[in-house]
C-alpha cells in the first residue's frame, strides 16, 4: 500500500488558483467499488480510499508518511510556462497566420 503526495492541479472550470495551494496524502483504495444492487449507488467496504489529509508543504507531507511507516509516492506539480501577452500583438504587421475581417 503505496501512498500518494501531490499538489492538485487548477480546473478546467475556474480561472483562479484556489485549493490548488496545499499538499494532498491520500491512500489508494483496497477494495473494488461496485454498485448498491437495490439503489445501483456505487459505494466501496473500504473506508481508507474516502481519507484525503492536507498539508501546507510537501517536507511535512513526507515527514508524515516516514513518522507513520507509509511507502509514499511523490508527485511533483506541473508548472506552467507564463507567456506575456498583448492585446496589440493581435493586429501585428508582421503577425504569422492569416487575418481577415
Amino acid at each position: 500500500m503505496q501512498v500518494r503526495i501531490y499538489q492538485p492541479a487548477k480546473s478546467a472550470m475556474q480561472s483562479g488558483w484556489a485549493g490548488t495551494r496545499k499538499w494532498i496524502l491520500e491512500f489508494p483504495a483496497d477494495a473494488p467499488r461496485v454498485a448498491d444492487p437495490l439503489m445501483g449507488w456505487i459505494g466501496s467496504i473500504d473506508t481508507k480510499a474516502q481519507v484525503q489529509l492536507t498539508f501546507d508543504t510537501k517536507e511535512e507531507a513526507v515527514a508524515f508518511a516516514e513518522r507513520n511507516g507509509l511507502p509514499y509516492l511523490l508527485e511533483d506539480p506541473h508548472h506552467p510556462k507564463f507567456r506575456p501577452k498583448s492585446y496589440a500583438d493581435n493586429f501585428r504587421y508582421d503577425r504569422v497566420g492569416r487575418w481577415t475581417h
